[in-house]
């Protein structure tokens, strides 16, 4: 997230792409000024995200409320399908309260559903869980790679301050076929392991960030097969409207700045982003 806005207001509507896309993660449910978003309060976001080529989103919950409104919103509305998991942040302090269970068979409940084909977010997070809480979201990320194979759906992996605790336990697990490594924040490196084992690089608006060019570098080694692009709204605002709050409509700016990183055209690039969300979690 951004802690340094270089523009705020209400971003202006970015020109269409000339092929839709699929924003592959994005929290709908969340405000980033505390109002309540209800599920039926959808309609005029995904329509201005439609409106520019943003046709489709993966909305994800990361706790139990969260699930559940994924789940209504795609049963809702047919351009989205549901992400359901225990954030890794989560986790601890339900294992604290002897709570775990109870959220996990929830979970599974509601990952049974057809609409929704992802299990995620889930992974590690160092950065806001102290050393106490590492050996909960270990455990809940193994208990999800298992849930995801079991149900055959997608996993979507957080990682922050943990890139190779992720990497090693999705070998130990055995990662699922189809594997995406949600908001990508490693460097080339990693980016070149995640590609040798298969796995989906998904790219949110901070790699249009001036600070990110190691960022950029990792998108550069990726090939277009195995490529993503997400918002991860309300958060991450791509460049120039960084700071605002994020939407599916402004997917264009990132997909137009991961093309000319690239150097491919951008109905080129819109068009592997579109065909490799498909074949992850199927027609929408």
């Amino acid at each position: 997230m951004s802690s340094q806005p270089s523009r705020r207001g209400s971003p202006e509507a970015p020109d269409p792409l000339p092929i839709a896309v699929v924003d592959n993660h994005t929290h709908l449910d969340i405000s980033r000024d505390d109002t309540v978003v209800a599920v039926e309060d959808l309609g005029p976001v995904l329509r201005e995200g439609a409106a520019v080529g943003v046709d489709r989103v993966v909305q994800v919950g990361c706790d139990l409320p969260g699930a559940r409104f994924a789940v209504d919103a795609a049963e809702r509305y047919a351009g989205v399908v549901a992400g359901v998991a225990l954030h890794p942040n989560e986790v601890p302090g339900l294992a604290a309260s002897g709570e775990l269970d109870a959220a996990y068979a929830e979970i599974e409940r509601l990952a049974g559903h057809p609409r929704v084909r992802v299990v995620g977010e889930t992974g590690l997070d160092y950065y806001r869980t102290g050393p106490e809480g590492v050996p909960a979201q270990q455990d809940s990320f193994r208990w999800h790679i298992d849930l995801a194979k079991r149900l055959d759906k997608a996993l979507q992996v957080h990682d922050r301050d943990s890139h190779d605790d992720v990497l090693r336990v999705l070998a130990e697990e055995g990662a699922p076929d189809r594997t995406v490594l949600h908001c990508f924040s490693g460097g080339p490196e990693m980016a070149r392991v995640c590609v040798e084992r298969g796995y989906h690089l998904s790219f949110s608006g901070t790699v249009t960030f001036k600070s990110a060019k190691t960022l950029r570098d990792a998108l550069s080694v990726t090939p277009l097969e195995l490529l993503l692009v997400e918002t991860d709204a309300p958060y991450l605002t791509p460049h120039p409207w960084r700071g605002a709050t994020n939407s599916p409509a402004l997917v264009p700016l990132t997909v137009r700045a991961m093309a000319a990183v690239l150097g491919v055209a951008v109905p080129t690039l819109c068009q592997a982003l579109s065909e490799n969300a498909e074949r992850l979690y199927g027609p929408w």
